[in-house]
């Protein structure tokens, strides 16, 4: 069972460049899918990154491509997303969520986008706002 624990959210001047981390507890490596997602009100919920480490597989949406960075320090289990140039359409409660097993990653990578029912474990989330 894996438990995230989000943190680094807050206020944001445009242009901006924060880190958001998530402490992931139970997590194995390799055998998990990891990925950030954000919701902004009154809109749904949307995968801007993933990352199956073992595999070297990544992605990311299309809106923060060449902005925003995934990356796990596996000997402590911390995920993170590194973001630049931040705009104030990046406002939105940010999540880290985990899936079990690499096929979440491979299905991302074929789909082109990530769905969050896939994900079983979702951090409480963190507010992050530009403006």
């Amino acid at each position: 069972h894996v438990q995230l624990v989000e943190s680094g959210g807050g206020s944001v001047q445009p242009g901006g460049s924060p880190i958001l981390s998530c402490v992931a507890s139970g997590y194995k490596y390799g055998d998990h899918s990891l990925g950030w997602f954000r919701q902004a009100p009154g809109k749904e919920r949307e995968g801007v990154a993933a990352l199956y480490t073992m595999a070297g597989s990544s992605y990311y949406e299309d809106a923060v491509k060449g902005r925003f960075t995934i990356s796990l320090d596996k000997d402590n289990n911390i995920l993170y997303l590194r973001m630049t140039d931040l705009k104030p359409e990046d406002s939105a409660i940010y999540y880290c969520a985990a899936a079990d097993g690499r096929g979440v990653m491979a299905g991302i990578l074929a789909l082109g986008g990530m769905v969050a029912d896939e994900f079983g474990y979702w951090g409480q989330g963190t507010q992050v706002t530009v403006s």
